[in-house]
Parts: C-alpha cells; sequence; structure tokens
C-alpha cells in the first residue's frame, strides 16, 4: 500500500505543477493583453468580451436568483407592515364614519324638532370576553360581569362599533352573550337609505342572511343595516353592518362587529319605555271651572224688569 501511494505522488506532482505553470501562464498572458495600449490589442479585447461574457451568464443565474429572493422576502415584508398599518387605519376609519354618521343623522333630527328628549337612561357598562364558547351548532361567549353588576337578561351588547348580539343567561358574576350568529339569533333590522324592515336569522355563518324583506330588489349591496328596535330587544339605530350578496346569491348581512377579535363587549343599560295601558290616560283631563252664579228672577224676567218702574212711581 506505501508503493503504491508512492507511486501515485510521484507522477502526480509534476502533473500538478504542469497545471500550476499554465495557470500562471494563462493569467500573465491575460494581464499583458490587459494592460497594453494597442488599437489592435483593444479591439481583440472587444471581441474577447463579446465571445466569452455572454456565454457565463449561466453561471450568474443562482447568484441572480438569490438576490431577488431576498430583494422580494424585504419587499414582501414591507408590504405585509404596511398593510397591517393600513387594517388599523381602515378600522380607525370606520369607527369614525359611524360616529360621523350617527352625529349627521342626529343633527338633522335636532334641525327638524324643536323639543328633542333624549333618552339619557342608555348607558352602557364594558365586560372583558372570558371565553368563546363557538362551535358549529352554538355561537356565544361569556363575559365577567353579572347581576352584580346590574346587568338584565336580554339587553344588547356592541363591541364598540357594531351590533354584537344580546345577553342570554346572567349568574352572579358572569353574563353569557348570544351572537349575532347563532342559530337562535333573531334580529328585527331597517336597511338604510331604503328603508325596508326586515329579519337577520344566525346561520352559524360569520354573514348572517336577511329574511322576510317586502322590496328585495330595492336593496343594494353595501346598504347599511341597524336595528329598527320591533320587539323591544334591541335599542334602535344601532349599526349592524352592510348588505353584501352571498356566494348563494341571497342577500347577507357583513357585520361590522370584528367577531374574530372580541376581547371586550359594551353591555348596554336600555330600559323599556312607558306602556299605557288604558287608552283614557292618553287624553289630558282639563281643570274644573268654577261655576256659574244663578240668574235672578230680575235679570232674567223683561216683564217684570219693565213694571218694576212703574210700579214704583204709583207707590210715590
Amino acid at each position: 500500500m506505501a508503493k503504491k501511494s508512492n507511486q501515485s505522488d510521484i507522477y502526480a506532482r509534476p502533473l500538478r505543477r504542469l497545471l500550476v505553470g499554465i495557470l500562471m501562464l494563462c493569467l500573465f498572458l491575460v494581464f499583458l493583453i490587459w494592460r497594453i495600449d494597442s488599437p489592435r490589442v483593444e479591439r481583440f479585447r472587444a471581441n474577447l468580451v463579446d465571445r466569452v461574457v455572454p456565454s457565463f451568464d449561466w453561471a450568474l443565474v443562482p447568484v441572480t436568483k438569490l438576490v431577488g429572493m431576498v430583494e422580494d422576502f424585504q419587499s414582501y415584508q414591507r408590504i405585509y407592515e404596511q398593510n397591517q398599518e393600513l387594517r388599523r387605519e381602515l378600522q380607525q376609519m370606520k369607527a369614525w364614519k359611524e360616529a360621523a354618521l350617527q352625529l349627521e343623522q342626529e343633527n338633522a333630527q335636532l334641525l327638524n324638532l324643536n323639543n328633542v328628549r333624549l333618552d339619557a337612561q342608555l348607558s352602557y357598562v364594558t365586560g372583558v370576553v372570558l371565553t368563546d364558547s363557538g362551535s358549529p351548532f352554538r355561537q356565544s361567549v361569556l363575559l365577567n360581569i353579572g347581576a352584580r353588576d346590574g346587568i338584565i337578561d336580554g339587553w344588547a351588547t356592541t363591541d364598540g362599533l357594531g351590533l354584537a348580539g344580546r345577553i342570554s343567561g346572567v349568574g352572579q358574576k358572569t353574563s353569557r352573550v348570544i351572537l349575532l350568529t347563532d342559530s337562535n339569533s333573531r334580529v328585527p333590522i331597517i336597511v338604510q337609505p331604503s328603508g325596508q324592515t326586515a329579519l337577520l336569522v344566525g346561520d352559524n355563518s360569520a354573514a348572517p342572511p336577511i329574511e322576510f324583506l317586502e322590496a328585495p330588489e330595492k336593496v343594494r349591496p353595501g346598504d347599511r343595516v341597524v336595528s329598527s328596535g320591533d320587539g323591544g330587544v334591541f335599542p334602535a339605530g344601532l349599526l349592524v353592518g352592510h348588505v353584501a350578496m352571498g356566494t348563494d346569491r341571497r342577500l347577507r348581512v357583513r357585520l361590522s362587529a370584528d367577531y374574530e377579535r372580541l376581547e371586550f363587549l359594551r353591555v348596554l343599560r336600555s330600559h323599556p319605555g312607558e306602556k299605557v295601558d288604558d287608552d283614557g290616560a292618553l287624553i289630558v283631563s282639563t281643570p274644573a271651572l268654577p261655576p256659574l252664579p244663578e240668574p235672578t228672577l230680575e235679570s232674567t224676567d223683561p216683564e217684570a224688569q219693565a213694571e218694576a218702574p212703574a210700579t214704583g212711581g204709583t207707590d210715590g
């Protein structure tokens, strides 16, 4: 084995020396060609570059691909950050838009009416969402507020922008909220600006369908949907969402409440309005007038008034 290795070294060393010498000679010739200042040598260099450089494009392909991948990754990262920022700004703009629409409607009503009595009883208490018990058959969440906080079964809940659901079950420290997407949810709504009344029926999907719509041809995708207040379950005028056309060609509502990020919910303390049980209570009774004095015979009998001066003259 040692003899074979020695023989291979004897043949390999001269070969390596030859190759190194040829390489050094080539490099020296290239150096001379690039250093000689002559028109002929310049033309030779140009022709050499034209023939050799294009044929080495295949060697630059991996480098260019790698550089492109790095640049694309950096651009995608910047686009993702910009997209997240735009999402946050869009959510804030939706809140400002809804506030502006509500102020515009309130301003229009105040301009048309002189004496407006605002509902001072409509306030809210905010609770933290403890657990999300969403399932294919039930959509509900649990809040950390209950009877000790004055929560009453049936009150409406919002996420600050749109209607989220209603209280369905109140404990001493917790309460359960049935979301609008639950199959047991039924919400009377009004589609604006057409004013069509309908019913929002939950079907355990992200966009509940609209049922019992009187004139579907007057409703278009993008129309605003608010609660009508019929039945006294929800206060009127709460934003629900916007109309959208589903894949099944049914009119659905794209809810304004962000169900993917339900961290806090506002429970609206809505008190029922005054009910008139007696129809007569609508009629305001007028105060009693003092009785008129009874007329005397002298002031009412004309014959007695005519005879009175004559009799007085004869007696005199």
